[in-house]
């Protein structure tokens, strides 16, 4: 018999660095789940992650035992980290962050095509060159 889904929980941890400090603690401590044992568990899975923020999906059963998901960090993450700035432009139309090349828009849409709705790598590359005209990043 399948497991009753109690709580679905999505986070944004950084890999291999998770502690029960809040954000987390809270977020998993009033779903009842086991703390360190996450901790212990996520620090374990994401170790090839480390420092690079990355989402993570937790499924909290009626029993209280867990599992969780691993995505691909966020795509503001990966296009700050390749234009090399600290953050977006709070202006995205009026004031430009940074730039990035379509070679590097491309690295960026094949790491994250698992997590897209997209059926190819062109398509990928229009879902994140959106979200950098939104950033106010340029595309070159």
């Amino acid at each position: 018999m399948a497991k009753e889904l109690s709580r679905k929980i999505k986070l944004q941890v950084t890999g291999g660095q998770a502690n029960p400090a809040p954000p987390l603690g809270p977020a998993l401590g009033g779903a009842g789940v086991n703390i360190s044992e996450f901790v212990t568990r996520f620090n374990e899975a994401t170790r090839e992650q480390m420092g690079q923020k990355v989402s993570v999906v937790i499924n909290v059963y009626k029993d209280r035992s867990f599992d969780f998901i691993i995505k691909t960090p966020p795509t503001s993450y990966l296009i700050i980290k390749e234009a090399g700035i600290s953050s977006g432009s709070g202006k995205n139309t009026v004031s430009k962050a940074g730039k990035i090349t379509r070679a590097q828009l491309k690295k960026i849409a094949e790491i994250k095509m698992p997590d897209l709705n997209a059926n190819d790598i062109d398509s990928a590359m229009k879902i994140v060159e959106g979200q950098c005209y939104s950033m106010g990043i340029e595309v070159v």
